[in-house]
């Protein structure tokens, strides 16, 4: 029965998500189309570190590495000449994985703070590589000249890639719920609870977390590759450790191992921005009051905090006439 109201949830959301483009001109909110667009390609980036931070106990903060890699990817294939998103985005994906590997190889060989540090160690070499390539911009990044291209689709539309955006953000939800839900998800989770019992009943824990790693590492490419068609501007503050913190924020406030956590929490962290950018410059404190409201009160995340209360509310006995 949870299962089924959970399908529904989602499916409402979906056609919400495709009724929006068509709705907003009515009410002259066109720009939020191009907002919502952004919600969802973050959504995809802290979708992928919660595979690895949720799932598998990795706190990692390096993931702005790949989120920027995929980026540089649209801007690198664009100066070969290269324009399909048919290539650009899966070999946006390929070389983040591919970075994810070599980072992922090295860094799961060491746990709990000695990751974090060198996940961000990492990080900040490639940030510093790309700041020191002055072809591709330098510092100061790089504008594109128009966004990928898809056959019979005009992704310069704003509203058209709104809607691949979502049918890639649709299409991959769907498969990370499918691999959370499978023997590889459950032996992630049992890997964060206890890595020496699943070691000692004979998983290949190593393996397992680097494939995680990796898989995490290509969907923020790609996230990071829509970016830049977004955007139609690439910078090395793509790969800041700023940006990995702010993925790792999303998916404390959306909910740690939950299957929407990083959805949630990006949607409410840039709608919270946005919003609180509207009523002070000095945004950044109402922001920080707000997580440790979040902390507090909702441990598990926003996500954590709606399921624990429509848990309470089936196990509650329906009452009615006289006891």
């Amino acid at each position: 029965m949870a299962m089924r109201r959970s399908l529904i949830l989602s499916l409402l959301v979906v056609v919400l998500l495709a009724l929006f483009p068509l709705v907003a001109p009515l009410f002259n909110l066109e720009f939020y189309v191009s907002y919502v667009r952004r919600v969802l390609i973050f959504a995809l980036a802290a979708t992928g570190l919660n595979l690895v931070l949720g799932y598998g106990g990795m706190v990692a903060l390096g993931h702005a590495a790949f989120f920027g890699a995929g980026a540089y990817a649209v801007v690198i294939l664009a100066g070969a000449g290269v324009q399909s998103a048919m290539v650009v985005w899966p070999a946006a994906a390929v070389l983040a994985a591919v970075l994810a590997l070599l980072v992922g190889a090295v860094s799961l060989r060491t746990r709990g703070v000695y990751f974090i540090m060198i996940t961000l160690a990492f990080a900040q070499m490639v940030y510093y590589i790309f700041i020191s390539l002055r072809q591709y911009g330098g510092e100061d990044g790089i504008n594109l000249y128009g966004r990928t291209r898809l056959p019979a689709l005009d992704l310069s539309d704003d509203v058209t890639f709104y809607y691949v955006v979502l049918a890639v953000f649709v299409v991959l939800m769907v498969a990370f719920g499918r691999l959370v839900q499978s023997r590889f998800g459950a032996a992630l989770t049992g890997i964060r609870e206890n890595e020496s019992r699943m070691e000692a009943l004979g998983y290949p824990v190593y393996r397992l977390k680097l494939v995680a790693f990796v898989i995490s590492g290509a969907m923020a490419g790609l996230a990071g590759a829509m970016l830049a068609d977004h955007n139609l501007f690439v910078s090395p503050g793509m790969m800041h450790w700023t940006q990995s913190a702010n993925l790792l924020i999303m998916v404390l406030v959306g909910g740690m191992g939950l299957r929407y956590g990083g959805v949630v929490g990006a949607a409410v962290m840039l709608f919270l921005e946005e919003a609180l950018r509207l009523w002070t410059e000095f945004w950044h404190l109402p922001m920080g009051l707000l997580l440790l409201l979040v902390v507090f009160f909702a441990p598990k995340g926003l996500a954590g905090l709606w399921d624990s209360l429509r848990r309470r509310s089936a196990s509650q006995p329906a009452t009615g006439g006289k006891p």
